[in-house]
């Protein structure tokens, strides 16, 4: 909690109130590989911010197939905000794809610091903004970049964790099939 803490005091002036009003609302939890924090269906009262370790956002399809939407790994967010905010019930599972810590916030309170300390406005605006971004970008990404640039993408932005994600979840991720990232593993090989 200390690290986060600190990362918003480099942001903005941090009150003890506000301080203490964060630790109220939150709490550190660590969760193991495998692990669901949020399940599709249920309803959504909580978001994390990840301080160790690597989580995963997926749909699953009337096939049955699962689809990443997101990777949230060392100081990301993930949730399903959607329902948090449509106030209805998950579209997106979240799990952790290997031994992670994070800090778990009822997520109407976090909602409720800005009536309390405006000053936050701007820093959760910034983390808004930044989310917004990476979304755009990602779905400019899927239509405008080959399967091969977008691993390549993949691989600077997430430059770990093949060493613990299963291929299917990258596949899923990059809108390919496993053999399609084994031969492009295999042609960056040869180069």
């Amino acid at each position: 909690m200390e690290h986060f803490i600190n990362k918003i005091k480099s942001s903005l002036l941090l009150s003890t109130e506000a301080e203490e009003y964060l630790y109220s609302i939150s709490k550190e939890k660590t969760v193991t590989k495998g692990e669901v924090l949020i399940r599709e269906g249920q309803t959504v009262k909580k978001t994390f911010f990840v301080t160790d370790g690597c989580l995963r956002s997926f749909c699953t399809d009337k096939s049955g197939k699962e689809h990443t939407l997101q990777f949230a790994i060392k100081e990301w967010w993930i949730s399903d905000f959607t329902a948090i905010y449509n106030n209805e019930p998950a579209t997106l599972t979240v799990e952790s794809i290997k031994d992670s810590k994070v800090i778990e916030f009822n997520a109407s309170k976090l909602n409720n610091i800005f009536s309390q300390f405006p000053e936050f406005e701007v820093f959760q605006r910034k983390n808004l903004e930044n989310h917004v971004v990476s979304l755009h970008k990602r779905i400019l990404n899927q239509l405008q970049l080959t399967a091969r640039e977008r691993y390549d993408l993949f691989l600077e932005q997430y430059n770990d964790i093949e060493q613990y994600t299963p291929n299917y979840h990258i596949a899923s991720y990059l809108g390919i099939t496993q053999q399609s990232l084994s031969r492009i593993r295999v042609e960056r090989a040869k180069k």
